[in-house]
């Protein structure tokens, strides 16, 4: 069993649809899962909040067009079957004055970044 840890910090469409495919398939695979949400990313993960990221490029339309499942359901798949956690920054959840309450069901308890650095160490670290 590996440990992984994915930052992610982007808000755009094809960078967490990548780090949520990474999430659901090595939680669905038996690794330990992080996902640290900070930056344009947590947003996309408050109640009520659409997953329509904006696009990159020609990548993130053909998903949307050929039916990808949407980057949220797989970050909650991965919550859901595998050993997977989704961890929103304290700091940003901070100025966005945003609280573990507004946050969706399946996003963990608020964590600090060196919390999460000191807990991802010995294992990868991917960015996203």
């Amino acid at each position: 069993m590996a440990k992984i840890s994915i930052v992610c910090v982007t808000g755009t469409r094809e960078k967490l649809q990548m780090a949520a495919m990474f999430a659901s398939v090595a939680a669905a695979t038996g690794d330990e899962v992080s996902v640290f949400l900070s930056m344009n990313a947590i947003t996309y993960f408050v109640k009520g909040r659409s997953d329509n990221a904006p696009v990159e490029g020609e990548m993130g339309e053909l998903m949307g067009q050929k039916g990808v499942p949407p980057f949220k359901q797989l970050f909650q798949q991965a919550v859901e079957l595998g050993d997977a956690q989704l961890l929103p920054c304290s700091m940003a959840m901070d100025l966005l004055k945003i609280t573990k309450e507004d946050m969706d069901s399946e996003v963990g308890a608020p964590t600090g970044l060196t919390r999460f650095l000191s807990d991802a160490e010995g294992g990868q670290l991917l960015t996203f």
